[in-house]
This record gives C-alpha cells, sequence and structure tokens, in this order.
C-alpha cells in the first residue's frame, strides 16, 4: 500500500497500526519544539513510546522566541527540529518562503471534515501545517467575586466595566480585568479581539485599515485598554506581562476577568490541583457592543520544515496528537482544546468539556482575523500593534498617535 493511501484510510482510526512501523527505525529521539502548553507530561510521552516505539526530544520555548528560532533556522538552512508548531499568523510568512512541506498527504477527506480548521493553515494550495490545538476566545470569569459583588455577566464592554468597578469597590479584587499590555503577540490578539468586541474589523477586503478614526471599532478598543489601566482596574504590571502570566493572576483568584480567555484553558482553570478558584471558574460569551457576541479563532498547528531530519517519524507524531485519545489526553491534562469536532462533542457528551455548552456556543461564532487569510505581512502588522500598545499603555504616545503608527507600519509592510 502506498504510504499516501495507507495515511489517509487510517487516519480516522486512531493510526494504531502506523505507528510501529513508520517510527521502528528512527535511531534518535524526535526533535519537536513547542510552546509551553504543550509541556507534554510524562504518562502522554509514554504512551507515545508505547505505539510508536520511539522517544522526543521535546523543546518548550514561548511563542515568540519559537517563531524566532525558526526563522534564524531555516535562513541558515538548517531545521530548528523535526515537527515545529506552526501558528496560524505564521502561515503566509513561512509559506511564501517555502519553509515548510505539504502535508495534504496526511488529511483523508474525512479527517479534513472533523479538522475545519485546515484551511487557515493553506498557502497556494500546500498544507503548511495541521492544526492540533483548537484556540478561540471567551470570556472566562470568576463567579464567586461578581456574586460578592452584586454584579452580572457582561454582555456589553460597558457593562464590563461597571461589573469590574463593582468588584473593585467592594475590595474583592484590586485590579478585576486581567489583559496583557506588555509588547508581545498575546497583548495584540486581545486588541484584535476587543476590536471585534466594539463591532468592527481591523481591514476592510483591500487591507485599507479600519481602526485609525476615534468613531472605529479598533480606535475604542485601544481606549477601552488604556482607559481601564488609568482607572486602576487593570493591574500597572500588565504593561510588562505576557498573556500566560495574565493566566497565573486568574488562577490565583488576583482578577475577576480573563477577558481574552483561551477556550481550552477552563479545564486548567477548573482543576483544584492547578487552580486556587477551580470552584469559581465560569465562561461567557464575550461582550459586545451589539449584544451578539463575537470571537476570532487562533489555532495552533504542527509542521514539518523541508530540512528537517526524521520526517516518517515526524509524521508519526502529528499523527499521534491527532488521535482522540491523545487529543483528550491533550486537553484534560494541559487544557488545550481539541481541533476535531467529534473529539470535542464526545467530551460534551461526556461530561468533561468543561462548560461545555457555552464553549461550543462560542465555537460557532469563531470568525478569522483576516477573511482573506493571514497574509504575509502579518509578523510586521502585529509588531507594530505590541509595540505600540505598550507604548499607549505607559503613557508614552496617545491612542490616536498609536493607531496612526499601526496603520503607517502595516501600509509599509504591504509594499
Amino acid at each position: 500500500m502506498k504510504r499516501r493511501t495507507f495515511l489517509a484510510s487510517t487516519a480516522l482510526l486512531g493510526l494504531a497500526t502506523s505507528f510501529g512501523t513508520m517510527s521502528a527505525h528512527a535511531a534518535e529521539a524526535l526533535a519537536v519544539l513547542l510552546p509551553p502548553w504543550v509541556t507534554l507530561p510524562k504518562d502522554m510521552t509514554d504512551k507515545y513510546t508505547i505505539k510508536t516505539k520511539g522517544t522526543l526530544d521535546i523543546q518548550t520555548l514561548g511563542w515568540d522566541e519559537i517563531r524566532t528560532k525558526i526563522i534564524t533556522s531555516m535562513v541558515a538552512g538548517t531545521a530548528p527540529a523535526s515537527a515545529t508548531e506552526v501558528d496560524w499568523s505564521w502561515v503566509g510568512q513561512f509559506g511564501s518562503a517555502g519553509w515548510y512541506d505539504d502535508l495534504s498527504g496526511l488529511l483523508s477527506e474525512d479527517l479534513k471534515k472533523d479538522l475545519p480548521t485546515t484551511s487557515i493553515f493553506t498557502f497556494d494550495g500546500k498544507q503548511v501545517g495541521i492544526p492540533y490545538n483548537n484556540d478561540y476566545r471567551v470570556m472566562i470569569y470568576n463567579k464567586a467575586h461578581l456574586e460578592k459583588a452584586g454584579a452580572t455577566v457582561p454582555k456589553t464592554p460597558d457593562e464590563l466595566l461597571a461589573a469590574a468597578k463593582a468588584v473593585k469597590a467592594k475590595g474583592i479584587a484590586e485590579y478585576p480585568i486581567g489583559l496583557p499590555l506588555s509588547a508581545t503577540e498575546g497583548s495584540a490578539t486581545a486588541w484584535y479581539l476587543l476590536t471585534k468586541a466594539f463591532g468592527g474589523d481591523l481591514f476592510d477586503a483591500e487591507f485599507k485599515p479600519l481602526f485609525t478614526e476615534a468613531s472605529s471599532a479598533g480606535y475604542k478598543a485601544m481606549e477601552f485598554e488604556v482607559e481601564a489601566l488609568k482607572a486602576g482596574l487593570i493591574d500597572p504590571a500588565a504593561t510588562s506581562l505576557k498573556d500566560v502570566e495574565i493566566q497565573e493572576l486568574f488562577k490565583s483568584g488576583k482578577t475577576t476577568f480573563d477577558v481574552a480567555g483561551w477556550a481550552g484553558n477552563l479545564a486548567v482553570y477548573t482543576d483544584a490541583s492547578k487552580s486556587q478558584v477551580s470552584a469559581d471558574a465560569a465562561a461567557a460569551l464575550l461582550p459586545n457592543v451589539s449584544g451578539k457576541s463575537r470571537t476570532i479563532g487562533l489555532p495552533g498547528a504542527l509542521g514539518v520544515p523541508v530540512s528537517a531530519k526524521d520526517k516518517e517519524t515526524a509524521h508519526a507524531f502529528i499523527n499521534w496528537m491527532l488521535d482522540p485519545e491523545t487529543m483528550i489526553d491533550n486537553y484534560e491534562k494541559l487544557g488545550n482544546l481539541p481541533t476535531r469536532i467529534s473529539v470535542l462533542e464526545k467530551l460534551n457528551k461526556d461530561g468533561k468539556l468543561k462548560q461545555g455548552d457555552v464553549l461550543i456556543a462560542q465555537a460557532a461564532l469563531v470568525e478569522p482575523l483576516f477573511a482573506g487569510g493571514t497574509p504575509g505581512w502579518y509578523p510586521e502588522f502585529s509588531s507594530a500593534v505590541a509595540t505600540n500598545l505598550n507604548a499607549a499603555a505607559k503613557g508614552q504616545m496617545s491612542v490616536a498617535d498609536a493607531v496612526q503608527a499601526i496603520a503607517a507600519a502595516a501600509e509599509e509592510a504591504r509594499q
């Protein structure tokens, strides 16, 4: 049986029979580069070894550091690992550079239907990554804080501010709103999300910026963040905190709202061994000025660099990560939400998907950040957003100047 036909026919069956054959020839541990939220515990890597007869050499780095390492390595003509994280936002840049193999041969038609976000990782007809982490945003809140403050779950940004002020006034949490404001990607994506919350989008169909006018959603979103910081509703330390550090504040009970919450993180927030607020963490649809929620999808994928070693073994690893059992483990142990619809439905049916009804309702409202696909100049745009948002939060420039600087950077990057 040809390899492609074999993989396609077994993709939905756990791939148990293919693992040993594909990995038996690997003499060394497979080098894998992943973000910290995919730090696979020993019992998971042991299962990988049992199925594949191989071992893993996993290196974990922060999101920004992974991208830097990939770029540095690929420019030098070497692979940073045999399998790496491929973020949705890197597709245009990495695809146009030709740095990653086409993995379309690993996907049967049935598996494509079960993995609806695969299209996000397609560039020029090539599948540069296969999604394994279904990251979309939902608002996560501490229900005990709201009850003590006599506040209700907010459905609009104004209601969010009102609830946060009530919590602060009662001394329940000094800084109720959790949002990152550092010069990092996590801060940029939170602003994108809030732009949706204020009823708008970043660009029109021709990529003309829609966030420079004071009446625009993007302008109001940044103004919201800066004003909430000035009002003492956001921790001043947020100007130097990444999104994962904001999550730690929520888990410790120091914040009431994880506004740009990762949907899968509910599994962590509600785990008493990992969170001090496990009994009180809950989810709600993201607030919106219209009262009708909107959100964005920011999935993560796995890809194989063109210069990678052990490509057969790397393919086996990706298939193992897509296996339903692995996806359930990844969710229950690490909070990484499955990308396969069938697995999400099973988790919810079994009562294992924390706040499952809310998550599934929010998932139905997921929108791509860029309707036409992530452009190759996205990294330059994102960097400009993070830098100028951080400067505005620190009071080093006005919101008006920050959005103008971001628009100018986007225009320059497009040239």
